[in-house]
């Protein structure tokens, strides 16, 4: 059995913001409200990404002075030079996080410190200059705390927030930038699935790949994601929500769309199930809700209260792997598990003109699937504690 591990740093992989001009001074932050605050929308009319708040929070590198003070300004478009790397070589990484509302009306963050991590790791594979995750994280919790009205107060609703850093250096010179902007931008959402949770189907695509060794699968990069859109365009059309991405010769199982993908198989001994999952091979993702998954699958507690026996395994595993554990029986679910949906359930894979079937559940997930969900929704809006996953912003 392998559970994941939080990767930490090293000197080869991020710069350490171990001097001042590395560091965001979260003491010299200045804020300027609107003038004119937007009404909030009702919540059941919020649709993701598409609603924004009144505030955004920024702050600009320049090698010679390091980061700026940073602000929280009323939200409004950006001005960047035509030449800038973000728009000619792609130099831009992100963090998606949601903030919520506890029962005590606080309003918290879930693990943020692997968001931070991860951007640092992000923003260090595409040679931009170092992101302070510690100053950056502050900065998140003071626009939370300055936006906290619009965060909806329903259960599985949340503020989604988008941390951003693009290369800003004016030039055509294919080289790394030395100037870059962070910006964190805040969004209203409702659950990913309005109409109640349902099953989503996947198209397995090997054709086409969406990150390979050695390349930026593993970090948040703006460039790992629009490649995606054509293949998930061919998947539409023949019926499918999202793509399954397949990868190599043998067509490993890599992620579904743009989250990761999880398997719940019987265990030939009898002993409960495996609950599968691709490695962190440098192809794959390093998902905050992925970790998580695994973390709650390992915990005894857990399974006990929830009725489960699991055994969370990382490792290599094929589409022909799939097709006989659903020939077999012994396929009981397959999920796509990211920020924006959590958890979702998998109801059919279309390889080679048919499609692998996975049981399907009348409450849209299965044991384990609902099981998951549920442990993580009641952590992150501050119902259950769990190994401080759950951040108050204060």
């Amino acid at each position: 059995m392998a559970v994941e591990k939080v990767t930490p740093c090293t000197p080869n992989e991020v710069t350490e913001p171990n001097d001042d001009v590395s560091r965001l001074d979260i003491s010299r932050l200045s804020v300027s409200l609107t003038e004119s605050p937007k009404a909030l929308l009702a919540p059941e009319t919020l649709r993701f990404g598409m609603t924004f708040t009144d505030h955004m929070a920024v702050a600009t590198y320049d090698p010679s002075t390091g980061w700026s003070n940073p602000e929280i300004k009323p939200y409004a478009p950006l001005t960047l030079d035509p030449a800038s790397s973000c728009f000619q070589y792609c130099s831009n990484v992100f963090e998606g996080m949601k903030a919520y509302l506890g029962p005590d009306g606080k309003a918290r963050l879930f693990r943020p410190e692997l968001n931070m991590r991860r951007l640092e790791r992000s923003a260090a594979r595409l040679a931009l200059p170092p992101i302070d995750g510690d100053g950056t994280l502050e900065l998140i919790k003071r626009l939370v705390l300055t936006e906290k009205r619009w965060i909806p107060t329903l259960q599985g609703y949340s503020l989604y927030l988008r941390p951003t850093i693009i290369g800003t250096r004016p030039s055509l010179g294919v080289a790394a930038s030395d100037h870059s902007m962070l910006y964190v931008i805040a969004s209203p959402c409702g659950p990913y699935f309005p109409q109640g949770l349902r099953p989503v189907s996947l198209l397995a695509v090997s054709d086409k790949v969406r990150a390979w060794p050695g390349g930026t699968g593993g970090y948040k990069v703006g460039g790992n994601y629009s490649p995606g859109f054509l293949p998930q365009r061919v998947a539409a059309k023949q019926g499918y929500d999202q793509v399954l991405w397949l990868f190599g010769e043998e067509k490993r199982v890599t992620e579904a769309g743009a989250m990761n993908f999880f398997v719940v198989v019987a265990r030939d001994d009898g002993d409960g199930h495996d609950f599968i999952t691709a490695p962190l091979d440098g192809t794959i993702l390093p998902g905050v809700t992925r970790a998580s998954c695994l973390a709650l699958a390992s915990d005894p507690a857990f399974n006990n209260t929830a009725g489960l026996n699991l055994h969370p395994v990382e490792r290599t595993y094929t589409i022909q792997d799939l097709v006989q554990w659903s020939s077999q029986g012994k396929l009981m679910e397959a999920l796509c598990i990211g920020t924006a949906a959590i958890v979702a359930a998998v109801n059919k894979i279309g390889y080679e003109g048919r499609d692998v079937s996975v049981p399907e559940h009348e409450a849209g997930l299965g044991p384990v699937g609902m099981a998951l969900r549920e442990k993580i929704l009641a952590i992150q809006d501050g119902r259950e504690e769990y190994e401080g996953w759950s951040v108050v912003c204060e």
